[in-house]
């Protein structure tokens, strides 16, 4: 199969790109599409202290399923792999299917959180967790010892969990699987979740044609929610938006920013999007099937530019082979 995906690389001309995930200063000139070699998918790109970084889900069977690699770069371009970062040794109540992670630095601390054994009623054991770790690349450790999250709720299956912090500080949690969408308030520990002021704990905030993968980002003052339509198994896998006054919405679904290109791939989703070092510079990190490739699992990590127009909307993304240029952030101690 990498032999396949190897040799696929080649034909469409990215022949002079590395797909290795240690750096080779001064041979790439862009990050070709994809970044890093293997099959990976449900991206969440961050940037810390100056670096660029990558935490995927590793696309195999689910009883493969028992470990996450992340990467690292510090100019979007040359990627160094991490592996392991988190895996079944650190999650005592891990079965199977360690997917999407979402992760962010807060209290002296990095935390990764993640969904694990993709669990269909209240009765099973699994949901979201959350490790911490004292580095970027880990290792994370399972802070709870069971899941945060672990039933079903307003008809959300406890997976794809992104956290967002807002300007004042607050940290929420979009997640939800199975086209419903819930929204929770964070504990400034990130290890529980409290009640918002109206006293409930969990709020839905699903849009028009959610299935899963939200993810919030606030730019020029409003909030622009973002989530994954279709089926992530097949071609029309697709990422659309929302642009609200308010973290908890309401969320009008404006249109799709992703979808599969017939001359470049399909399955085009699960997105997350980072600002790079220039002014209004943003980049979304998204997976996708390479054309010929009909295994569900067989997913790739692309990044290419996103732009906003004059009037505050996302223009619809171009992908690309050639993924994106060097754009160094300027790694701080």
């Amino acid at each position: 199969m990498k032999l396949k995906h190897l040799l696929f690389s080649v034909a469409v001309g990215c022949c002079s790109v590395s797909l290795f995930a240690q750096p080779i200063v001064g041979q790439k000139k862009t990050s070709g599409n994809p970044v890093f070699e293997g099959w990976y998918a449900d991206p969440e790109a961050v940037v810390y202290n100056g670096e660029y970084w990558i935490f995927p889900t590793y696309s195999a069977p689910y009883g493969e399923q028992l470990h996450m690699d992340a990467f690292s770069s510090q100019d979007l371009v040359n990627w160094t792999k991490h592996p392991k970062v988190l895996s079944v040794e650190n999650i005592s109540w891990l079965r199977y299917a360690l997917w999407a992670p979402a992760v962010i630095q807060a209290n002296k601390k990095y935390y990764l959180f993640f969904g694990a054994n993709d669990i269909k009623t209240n009765d099973e054991l699994g949901g979201i967790g959350v490790s911490v770790a004292d580095r970027p690349e880990g290792p994370y450790k399972d802070a709870l010892g069971k899941p945060l999250i672990g039933q079903i709720i307003n008809g959300a299956q406890p997976i794809d969990q992104f956290v967002f912090k807002d300007d004042d500080g607050q940290h929420y949690m979009y997640y939800g699987g199975w086209r419903h969408c819930n929204m929770v308030k964070m504990a400034p520990d990130l290890l529980s979740i409290v009640p918002f002021d109206d006293g409930t704990t969990y709020k839905e905030v699903t849009p028009e044609n959610y299935v899963e993968g939200p993810f919030m980002l606030k730019h020029h003052g409003k909030y622009y929610f973002m989530w994954s339509e279709g089926g992530w198994t097949g071609p029309d896998y697709c990422v659309a938006y929302a642009i609200a006054d308010s973290p908890f919405g309401p969320f009008k679904r404006i249109g799709k920013i992703l979808e599969q290109e017939k001359d470049i791939a399909t399955g085009a989703g699960h997105h997350s999007v980072i600002k790079g070092a220039g002014k209004d510079e943003w980049y979304i990190v998204y997976h996708r099937r390479p054309l010929g490739e009909t295994d569900g699992n067989c997913r790739v990590t692309c990044i290419d530019r996103m732009y906003f127009d004059k009037d505050g909307f996302i223009k619809p993304v171009k992908m690309t082979f050639d993924g994106v240029k060097p754009s160094p952030q300027g790694k701080t101690k």
